[in-house]
Formats: structure tokens, C-alpha cells, sequence
């Protein structure tokens, strides 16, 4: 029997284990014209999400990371919530270090753990973020936190960080209690806002394209559908990502009907 997300949920509470354990916080797109007074701002990672319960590292679907025995050790006994991250404009070599079965030693020394989340602390963002600061060392390196007053600000900082390779920024309610699932108490910002959208279905190419994919067909969490045509290499094209995957893809903006402008694909959302 599939269970439900919300049944999922819900055993997690009669178990008296926390939400967080099966769907930590995930931001939503920041509008436009925010005003970043009420959030700590920090630096978007293009990492893997990965959580430390205290004594197992998982990947968001709930696997085990196969980390070197040296990583973890260097974790504390206390939960985190981070992105497992190897530098700028890395995130395919990260992708293949962290997913083998057998970790190659190499590649994690290139990894950080950046920890941005305290998943058991207490009080609102503002103080676990305090908190978290307090413990860098070895790989863990806590997620600097800046307060900015202003939406100029917020742009001038966006700017820095993308002109240096970054991918965006991340606004977090300085007053956010502890949260799970998908949450306007976290929001993100990036030059092209992002999202994620299921394949459910595949659209032949013509012409040029003839034999290989034209287009995915895909719907929104909300229920919405339209096609991405856009982006794809020409090994995609072979090989589409198949009906019943999730991918990534990126927008200008929104229609009046909620469809997304110059939708392209970015890339299989990975499940790990």
C-alpha cells in the first residue's frame, strides 16, 4: 500500500518522531519586490539537501549517504540540516561523488557539509542560526546569515553572488518557528526563478528532431500542465528523462493563469 505524504505525516507523529525527519523546510520563489527586513539572507547553495539526525546522514527521500567514516565523524550529536556542497558551478561532479555506493575519498575531501538549520533547536531562525554559527569546524560550515534593509540591498547583494557564480540567495524569516514542507518562511531568488514539475508524458520532435524527443509534457504539484521543449541536450533528446520522473526547470514569470513564461528544463530533479 503507497501511503499518502500526510499519512506519512502522520505515523511520524504517532511515533513521536518530528516532520522534519521525512520533509524538512523547502522555499518557495521570492517575489520581485520583497522587502528583506524581515529575513536573514544567505547564499543559495547548488548543493545536495542532506540531514544529520545525530547519527545517520540522509538525502531527502530518506536513503542513506554514503559518506567516508573521517565526514562523519566530524558531525556532531545533534541534528542538522544542510546542502552537502563541493564549490560553484560543481553540482554534476557532487551529484556523482555523493550517490556512489562506495565513496571515492578524493572527491569528499572537496565536500562541506553547509548547515543553515537546526532541525531540534529552539526558539525562532534568528537564535538557531546564532546557535549554528557557534559550530564550524572540519566540514561543517554554518551558512553566513546577513540582515539587509532594503530591496536595493537585496539586489545589489543577488548580483555579487551570481556575478561570482553563485546561483542565488535565500530569505529566511528571522522569526520562522521550526517548519516543515513547502513554505513561504523560507523563499529563494534567483536571475530565473526555478520549480519543480512531474513528466507525464512525452511530445515527438518534427524536422531536425524527427525520432527523438519534442517536448516533455509535465504538471505542477497543483495540478496544472504544459509542455517544456526547451533546454534539453542532444543526449536528452535520445534519452528523455521518462514519464513518472521530476524535473527541474526554470521561468521568467507567471501567466495570469498561473503557467510559467520561457519554461525550459534545467535538468532531472535527483531523487536520491
Amino acid at each position: 500500500m503507497r501511503l499518502t505524504r500526510r499519512a506519512l505525516l502522520g505515523l511520524l507523529g504517532v511515533a513521536g518522531l518530528p516532520a522534519w525527519a521525512l520533509e524538512p523546510l523547502l522555499a518557495r520563489n521570492a517575489p520581485a519586490g520583497i522587502d528583506p527586513r524581515p529575513y536573514l539572507v544567505s547564499e543559495k547553495f547548488d548543493g545536495v539537501r542532506a540531514l544529520w539526525d545525530g547519527q545517520a546522514l540522509k538525502f531527502r527521500s530518506g536513503r542513506t549517504v554514503t559518506a567516508p567514516a573521517w565526514f562523519l565523524a566530524d558531525l556532531p550529536r545533534q541534528p542538522l540540516d544542510g546542502e552537502l556542497w563541493m564549490g560553484r558551478r560543481s553540482f554534476d561532479a557532487l551529484s556523482a561523488a555523493v550517490r556512489r555506493t562506495e565513496p571515492v575519498d578524493a572527491e569528499w575531501r572537496l565536500i562541506s557539509y553547509r548547515v543553515f538549520e537546526l532541525p531540534a533547536g529552539e526558539g525562532d531562525f534568528e537564535r538557531r542560526a546564532a546557535k549554528l554559527a557557534t559550530m564550524a569546524g572540519g566540514v561543517v560550515m554554518p551558512v553566513q546569515q546577513q540582515r539587509l534593509y532594503s530591496n536595493a540591498e537585496l539586489r545589489a547583494r543577488l548580483k555579487q553572488v551570481v556575478d561570482a557564480g553563485g546561483e542565488g540567495l535565500m530569505l529566511h524569516r528571522a522569526d520562522a518557528p521550526l517548519a516543515s514542507g513547502r513554505s513561504d518562511l523560507l523563499l529563494k531568488l534567483k536571475p530565473l526563478a526555478d520549480a519543480e514539475a512531474l513528466v507525464v508524458g512525452h511530445e515527438p520532435g518534427k524536422g531536425r528532431l524527427a525520432g527523438q524527443l519534442g517536448a516533455l509534457e509535465v504538471q505542477t504539484p497543483e495540478g496544472l500542465r504544459f509542455k517544456l521543449g526547451t533546454g534539453f541536450s542532444d543526449a536528452q533528446r535520445r534519452d528523455p528523462p521518462p514519464i513518472g520522473a521530476t524535473v527541474t526547470y526554470r521561468y521568467r514569470d507567471l501567466t495570469p493563469s498561473g503557467k510559467p513564461r520561457f519554461a525550459s528544463f534545467l535538468r532531472v530533479a535527483e531523487a536520491f
